[in-house]
């Protein structure tokens, strides 16, 4: 067992697929950060100018539900003592495997602010990347150039960087750059 899976497992933290019950648990993750932005400007992910309704939750759940039983998105829970305390998500960059990006997925991931430093993002990302091999030759994602925790964390798992792209973000008056990175998880001929 690796360092970070035993921290994971230390911490009693689980790994597993994505239900429709996490529904009231994803909303209380993702609203939290409004209240984080408050008080820390820099949290490392886009959200809106206000907090989106339930009814656009609801939307935004169903539409990830879809997607994750359509097979066109992965989506890996971590729970702790049977609730859920983040998620990650690799999403197809094509809407169907007709398209010409079909094989690179985009990279999404969101652990509680309580939960931050458990393991739970390592198991994560550890789980959602061993799927991600079976559907993707590519996986990218996007980070704010502040967030070094979730940087480091990335080029553990191979992720390299492949450019900034400065004040992509603007709270009130203050601008964040996001880092884009990318890991190759294999080659067309790997596939053969």
């Amino acid at each position: 067992m690796t360092p970070a899976a035993r921290t994971a497992a230390e911490s009693g933290i689980t790994v597993r697929d994505l239900r429709w019950t996490d529904f009231d648990s994803f909303r209380d993750i993702y609203w939290a950060l409004y209240d984080e932005r408050e008080s820390q400007r820099d949290i490392g992910i886009t959200l809106y100018g206000t907090r989106p309704s339930f009814a656009d939750e609801v939307g935004w759940f169903t539409d990830l539900y879809r997607r994750a039983t359509a097979g066109s998105t992965i989506v890996v829970v971590a729970e702790k003592d049977g609730v859920p305390i983040g998620h990650c998500a690799i999403r197809s960059l094509g809407a169907n495997d007709d398209f010409e990006s079909a094989h690179v997925g985009e990279l999404g991931i969101l652990v509680h602010r309580d939960h931050r430093g458990s393991g739970a993002g390592r198991a994560l990302m550890r789980r959602s990347l061993e799927l991600a091999a079976r559907r993707f030759e590519v996986v990218r994602l996007s980070v704010f150039a502040t967030n070094v925790r979730a940087r480091r964390l990335y080029e553990e798992f191979g992720f390299a960087y492949v450019g900034t792209i400065p004040r992509v973000v603007r709270r009130g008056s203050d601008y964040f750059d996001e880092v884009l990175m990318v890991k190759e998880i294999s080659r067309p001929s790997d596939r053969s």
